[in-house]
């Protein structure tokens, strides 16, 4: 984009030499490679290309002071631009790669720069796949993607790998960037690698940077990041590439029929197997439940076996995962780490010491029969159903920024189990219109204050004289939170705090276990 550009751009990316990058011992020594942005992401493909001897320079329309400084000491050149255009030092670098990180939008105007110019564009897990042999024989990954559940399952499969004396890293998106993982120097046995859609976009179904994972799963697809992909079916695109050239175990959900299609649609390696997973009776080659019991009947150790008990909904809900949606991310990931030969006993040791991460349906406080729950997490319309779903009577705080998803549906799914409502978050209009059409006789209050430190506390007040013995208080907002967060921990956290603040310290119970079981 832009009027920059240089002659003989076709020439200047050496695609032979790209295609025999398959090893972290092949020879980087010398390759001209930008990489886009510097968060997580952005930095650790610069600090490993680096170490592989590359000619490395990083473009980012900001730079974190931290990782600027050490670009700085490692000898990284850093570019910071508007990056509505490539920046002079880019054309002059004259890239033979380009490393996009997750946050750039498909049609960026960086990216439309390099398409024009033909440099080739990799994301950081094609990259670490490529240089996944540095620490001895590359170990397995286990890719787990969907529109939510992701990290609590990558959390639960590495947690059952571990149990059995794996050593596993859960890397992706979760956090960790698998760049990182791969350059452990101690290395790993599997690792569990959690994938977005913006990071499976960018992934090649064929060709020396095509991942072959042992086992993956797409937990549930719903419409989201649509402000990114464009679309809705752009957005199941991306997520059906989780399953591409799976070598054991494509794991899908029973109760979304778009993960099974993706299943049945995708090209895997001879002997991989389609396991199902749901919370009803599972039928062969499928994990599910029978009379409470978690049950296996997909990775049967003997023949005459009918099931494989796993772990009970009762024990579950001893330790507070019983939530339904929580059940079923149990199931998944099960089923990926027996697709890992995992014993149950080591499942069933797992679980007995897991514990969600906080503003996951973490209960705040219970006060007067009311409990009061942290669900910031669910980020999108599918993550609320769930967690709607698990109560009988909610007054409900929702709003945020929508990413262009549309949560009429939701409200109208949810109206008859509303006590009232609290809407915050800049996009309310769509929200509040929502609430007309379907429940116009409800109580609804829209807080329209544009100062932050404001928004929890007049929300947990106007929830807290609506609520009544019985009720839960639910934060489950449907959408992002960066309009008045800077995460959804944050907002999370003001709302326990606002919580807090309101019952003066006093909850009848202020224990972490689910109330729904």
């Amino acid at each position: 984009m832009g009027a920059h550009s240089y002659d003989d751009a076709a020439d200047t990316a050496d695609h032979g030499r790209l295609d025999r990058l398959t090893s972290w011992h092949s020879d980087w020594s010398g390759l001209r490679v930008a990489v886009l942005g510097l968060g997580m992401t952005g930095f650790a493909a610069a600090d490993t290309l680096a170490e592989l001897g590359a000619d490395v320079l990083v473009v980012a329309g900001r730079a974190p002071d931290d990782r600027a400084r050490l670009l700085d000491v490692l000898g990284i050149p850093l570019v910071t631009a508007d990056l509505e255009s490539a920046p002079a030092e880019l054309v002059a670098h004259r890239a033979e790669l380009v490393i996009v990180s997750p946050g750039f939008h498909p049609d960026h105007a960086l990216l439309q720069w390099a398409a024009a110019q033909r440099i080739p564009v990799w994301g950081d897990i094609e990259l670490a796949w490529r240089l996944r042999d540095k620490v001895g024989d590359p170990a397995p990954w286990i890719l787990v993607t969907g529109t939510n559940g992701k990290t609590t399952t990558v959390q639960l499969a590495a947690t059952m790998l571990a149990a059995a004396g794996h050593r596993v890293a859960p890397c992706g998106n979760i956090g960790v960037p698998v760049l990182d993982a791969i350059r452990d120097p101690q290395g790993w046995d599997v690792l569990v690698v959690e994938l977005s859609s913006y990071q499976l976009h960018h992934l090649p179904e064929l060709g020396p940077g095509a991942l072959a994972p042992h086992a993956s799963v797409c937990l549930n697809v719903a419409d989201d990041h649509l402000d990114w992909h464009g679309s809705a079916q752009a957005y199941r695109a991306a997520k059906a590439k989780v399953y591409n050239n799976t070598a054991v175990a494509c794991v899908y959900n029973k109760a979304d029929l778009a993960t099974m299609r993706m299943v049945e649609d995708a090209e895997v390696q001879d002997g991989a197997r389609a396991i199902g997973f749901g919370l009803g009776v599972p039928g062969p080659s499928d994990v599910g439940i029978v009379d409470g019991i978690l049950c296996d009947r997909a990775f049967l150790e003997d023949r005459f076996d009918t099931a494989i008990e796993l772990s009970t909904v009762a024990d579950l809900a001893g330790v507070g995962l019983a939530a339904p949606h929580v059940i079923a991310n149990i199931l998944a990931a099960a089923a990926l780490a027996r697709s890992f030969d995992v014993a149950p006993e080591a499942i069933r040791a797992a679980l007995a010491t897991f514990s969600l991460d906080a503003h996951r349906i973490e209960v705040v406080a219970t006060h007067g029969g009311v409990s009061w729950i942290d669900d910031s997490k669910a980020t999108n319309p599918h993550a609320a159903d769930a967690s709607l779903a698990a109560f009988d009577s909610v007054v409900w705080l929702v709003g945020g920024l929508l990413k262009g998803v549309d949560i009429d549906a939701l409200v109208a799914k949810h109206a008859a189990r509303l006590r009232g409502a609290v809407v915050i978050g800049v996009e309310r209009a769509e929200v509040l219109a929502s609430f007309r059409r379907h429940a116009p006789a409800l109580r609804v209050f829209e807080i329209d204050s544009d100062d932050t430190g404001e928004v929890m506390p007049t929300a947990v007040s106007l929830a807290a004289a609506m609520a009544e013995a019985g009720d839960v208080v639910l934060l489950a907002p449907a959408a992002a939170s960066m309009d008045q967060f800077a995460s959804y921990a944050e907002r999370g956290a003001k709302f326990a705090q606002a919580v807090h603040d309101y019952l003066g310290g006093g909850s009848d119970d202020d224990s972490s276990s689910y109330p729904g079981a």
